[in-house]
């Protein structure tokens, strides 16, 4: 009788085992996604929100501030704001000589380190990785000491091959940014793409090496196409980071106002308008522009590079 009343009492249907499993996997990113809407949405749509306002305060300045609606009127002075379009195309002018001369150097680390016996790689992957792992702001502070022409080394290091060097010039500044990008970049990148060619499999390099290829001709015709997507990641990685340059050339500027200009790139020019100048809706106007700038770049650049190997 109770087994009875038991199978008459409908039961709910079980998940299937690989569903359960997809959904204890899919909990994992979790984390993820809930850091990604509170620091990366909530704050857009904030921005977004406080860009279609202007705050204006009355008589000289010293009456109560208020607040209109302005709708897109920050965004149309953003588009005729010469000096920010002028920072743009500056970093975007650094950026198509930086990211290839830095995208090279990766590439080619990488390739010397496949080269080398697993063991022998594994004693120069973390000192190439060190730079890194140095905090930024350490390794701009680290950098300013070193290209100081009081205190640092390289400036009487260059003086005996009668060079004088000034590494906050007009003409030697955006070189100077430049190496530093490079000593902290170029570990991660070479450790990207040699993660990538060591997922190869080594079967591959065999079978050219007995058809009598070369070296340089496995790396050229078989390495670098098998790795091409780790290079468009990284690329794209880079074009991001460069874009919105700030930390950088905000400490330069410490030691070279005159030369790096609260408007030198785009970051520092919307910083400026923000905390220097007060006008938080302009300045949020701007950042939407700068992040419709980089995006469209980006995919861009992916689109036309992220495609199979022939």
């Amino acid at each position: 009788m109770v087994a009875d009343v038991r199978s008459a009492i409908p039961t709910a249907p079980r998940l299937p085992w690989k569903r359960i499993m997809a959904l204890k996997g899919a909990s994992f990113t979790a984390p993820f996604f809930l850091g990604f809407a509170v620091f990366t949405l909530a704050p857009i749509v904030l921005a977004l929100r406080e860009s279609l306002y202007t705050k204006e305060s009355a008589g000289l300045g010293f009456g109560p501030a208020t607040t209109r609606f302005s709708g897109f009127a920050n965004f149309s002075r953003g588009f005729q704001d010469t000096a920010f379009w002028s920072a743009i195309l500056r970093v975007a002018l650094f950026a198509v000589v930086a990211i290839p001369t830095i995208m090279v150097l990766s590439l080619a680390m990488a390739l010397l380190l496949d080269a080398l016996t697993t063991r022998l790689a594994g004693r120069f992957r973390v000192p190439l990785l060190i730079p890194y792992m140095i905090p930024g702001i350490v390794a701009v502070l680290i950098w300013i000491y070193l290209y100081s022409p009081v205190v640092g080394p390289l400036t009487p290091f260059f003086h005996l091959f009668g060079i004088n060097a000034d590494f906050y010039s007009g003409s030697m500044v955006w070189i100077s940014i430049g190496n530093l990008l490079a000593w902290s970049g170029i570990g991660f990148n070479m450790l990207i793409v040699y993660s990538a060619l060591q997922a190869v499999p080594r079967e591959i390099f065999d079978s050219a090496r007995v058809d009598g290829a070369s070296e340089w001709r496995i790396a050229w015709s078989i390495k670098v196409p098998l790795v091409r997507r780790s290079l468009v990641l990284i690329t794209v990685l880079s074009i991001i980071g460069t874009l919105q340059i700030f930390s950088d050339p905000m400490l330069f500027r410490t030691m070279t106002p005159e030369t790096v200009t609260r408007d030198f790139t785009p970051i520092m020019a919307i910083y400026d308008w923000a905390f220097q100048q007060g006008e938080f809706n302009y300045a949020a106007a701007l950042s939407i522009i700068l992040a419709t700038v980089v995006g469209t770049v980006s995919a861009v650049f992916y689109k036309l590079t992220n495609r199979a190997p022939v």
